[in-house]
This record gives C-alpha cells, sequence and structure tokens, in this order.
C-alpha cells in the first residue's frame, strides 16, 4: 500500500495492557475497561486508512493500572513480544503513564536482538473522555510503528517519539507529560514525522530473545534530603537489599562531612551492596569528580550513573542481578551503555553507541 517497504502493508500488534486510555468512570473513580478500546476501534473510521498499518489488538487479562505493575509485569510483557515477534512487524504497548518509563526501561534491557519497533503509548484522559489524548496517541503510535524506521523501545507521547530508557513522566494533567532531558526526541510528529536518523540505534540482528531473570533481587530507590540520617539509611541499605540507587544533588553530590552516612554507604559496599550515583536533576549527568561532597562517594565505591535517569538505572541494576550476574559484572556493565540508556564520557550527545549484554546462551 502507500509507501510500504516492499510494498507490503505491515502486521502490528497492539498490545493492550491497560491504563488511562482503557479506562471508564465508576463509582469509585476511573477504572480499566475492555469495552472502552473496543468501542472506539469500532467507532474510528481512520483506523482502515491506507496509511494505518493492519493491526491485531491482544488484551491483557486483567487490565492495569499501571500503579499496579511490577516487575514481573515486565517480564510478562517481554516475553508475549518474543512470542509474537514472528507474526508482527513491530508493536504497540497501551500502557498506563505512572510507571511507563519503568516498563519502557526494563523492556529495553530485557529485550536482546531486538529488530523492529517497540512503541509504548497511552493517555493523560480515556478514550472516554471528549478531549482525550489517546485517539491520536493510538494513531500516531500505529502509524510510526508501521514506518518501521526506529527499531527500539520507543515512547510516544504528545508529538515527540522519546527513546523508553531516557524518558521521565514531567507532568500529571498536560498532554506533553513525558521529556528526555539528556536526549533529544528520536521523532517530531507534526504535518510531517521528522525522525532524527543519528539517534536511533541501529536493529538488533534478531530474531529477539528474552534475557531471563532467575530470581527477584532486593533492589532499592533511595533520594537523598537535607537531614537524612545514617539510622535511616542503615535501615534501608540492610540486609536483604541488594542494590541501591541513591539519588543524589546536582553532579552527584553527597553530605561527605557526615562521617554516619558514608560509614553507612561503606559497609553496605563493602558487605556486596551495589550502590549507584544518579542525580535529582531531570538534565545533566552524575560527575563524581568535580566537588568534593563527590569525591567521597567514589573513595568508598559507589559507581557513576552518568546521565541515567532513576527508571533506567532502577530497571537496569534489577535486571542485572535478577539475571544472577557476579557483583563484579554488575559493577562493570552498569557503567557500560548497553541499550542506549547512558551517554559514555567521552562521547559527545547524541553520537550512537552501540554496545550490549552478555549474550544468552542455550
Amino acid at each position: 500500500m502507500r509507501g510500504w517497504a516492499g510494498g507490503r502493508r505491515p502486521k502490528v500488534a497492539v498490545l493492550h495492557l491497560g491504563g488511562t486510555i482503557g479506562m471508564s468512570l465508576s463509582a469509585v473513580g476511573w477504572v480499566p475497561d475492555p469495552a472502552v478500546l473496543t468501542r472506539f476501534l469500532e467507532s474510528t473510521p481512520l483506523l482502515s486508512h491506507p496509511d494505518v498499518p493492519d493491526f491485531e489488538v491482544i488484551r491483557q487479562e486483567p487490565l492495569l493500572d499501571s500503579s499496579n505493575s511490577r516487575p514481573a509485569d515486565w517480564v510478562q510483557l517481554a516475553t508475549n513480544i518474543v512470542a509474537y515477534s514472528p507474526r508482527f512487524d513491530a508493536f504497540v504497548v497501551l500502557h498506563g503513564t505512572d510507571t511507563m518509563a519503568y516498563t519502557a526501561s526494563a523492556l529495553s534491557f530485557l529485550l536482546e536482538g531486538l529488530d523492529k519497533p517497540v512503541i509504548l503509548t497511552g493517555a493523560q484522559l480515556s478514550l472516554e473522555h471528549v478531549l482525550s489524548d489517546g485517539r491520536d496517541h493510538l494513531l500516531t503510535a500505529l502509524v510510526l510503528a508501521g514506518m518501521a524506521q526506529v527499531p527500539e523501545v520507543s515512547i510516544l507521547f504528545g508529538d515527540v517519539l522519546l527513546r523508553g530508557n531516557r524518558a521521565q513522566k514531567v507532568s500529571n494533567d498536560e498532554f506533553m507529560a513525558f521529556e528526555s532531558g539528556n536526549l533529544a526526541p528520536l521523532a517530531y510528529v507534526g504535518a510531517r514525522i521528522k525522525v532524527n536518523s543519528h539517534l536511533v540505534r541501529k536493529a538488533g540482528p534478531g530474531p529477539v530473545r528474552l534475557r531471563p531473570l532467575i530470581r527477584s533481587p532486593e533492589v532499592v530507590a533511595l533520594r537523598l534530603f537535607p537531614g537524612i540520617t545514617a539510622q535511616l539509611m542503615a535501615r534501608m541499605l540492610a540486609e536483604p537489599t541488594e542494590g541501591v540507587v541513591l539519588a543524589t544533588y546536582g553532579t552527584g553530590n553527597f553530605p561527605s562531612n557526615d562521617q554516619a552516612l558514608l560509614a553507612v554507604l561503606a559497609q553496605a559496599i563493602e558487605r556486596g551492596v551495589v550502590v549507584v550515583n544518579i542525580s535529582q536533576c531531570h538534565r545533566g549527568r552524575v560527575e563524581q569528580s568535580t566537588y568534593g561532597t563527590g569525591t567521597a562517594l567514589d573513595r568508598i565505591g559507589v559507581i557513576s550513573g552518568a546521565d541515567m535517569t532513576a527508571e533506567a538505572a532502577l530497571t537496569k541494576l534489577y535486571c542485572l542481578l535478577g539475571q544472577g550476574l557476579d557483583r563484579v559484572t554488575v559493577k562493570r556493565l552498569m557503567t557500560q551503555d548497553l541499550a542506549g540508556e547512558m551517554t559514555p564520557e567521552r562521547v559527545a550527545p547524541g553520537t550512537p553507541v552501540v554496545m550490549s549484554l552478555p549474550a544468552v546462551t542455550d
């Protein structure tokens, strides 16, 4: 049909997980309702437009408000993508916005050899709402998926397509709900679709495979605040905690004059806890060598998370530990760009970097 590569209309799987886009108003507020998407599909002629690829909706049971999602849901979604991949050219995932960045980040680490688009989208307002942003999101995601120009995990929201493991939700009421502070959008959607091809990662060799998690590690997200005590931090880092994403100030700074706090961190690291330093800022990167308050962390073995988001750092750490890798390997891989989630120190922003996790073996 119209301009499709090879003249064949692509086939897209729409994996409906839930979220606001498919909710209806009940006595207890907005709740997932499978009939919402069904009604939209039956009443929208544009979905049959020749510029929209063929698609099939596959619904998860039960549909979830994404606030209820758990790591097991990341794994199930990744497993489904691998299973359906031979039948489809691309995937659109309908997902709630609250934890969409976590799911997108996790998928980027769980899917090996990905050679086709996986686009997550959703809405701030249900398809049932007169002002819903979900209508455009679903249509646009389908068109972008069919174009097959961005063969990686991404998030489509508003008028931008963002790398999934660089995106963060920045608003709970505006339609431009997501941004990627440390990476420009992969594509802009307007009167024309403009793809920043120099930012798009190369397609994997395919077929896509799952990096299985053999266990559920205990990983903690800990945000510094003025006055945090050593006692509180000790409780957060105590066994069975195995990994910590530590959100520090500015370029990775820590209250280094609090020796008790530093001692708690040092003791946890000596015990084998992997501690990764990210910035509380939406833009910028951790530079542990810039200030004395950062070099103190460097000396005790805290790992710099560079410019990773909190969502990417946590899901990356969870997936690496969950694969049963030894701590030395986990620490090494946390400092490397594995799926476009971070910009290596000596690489200018925007320069494509392709690295990979250790290969999955049978």
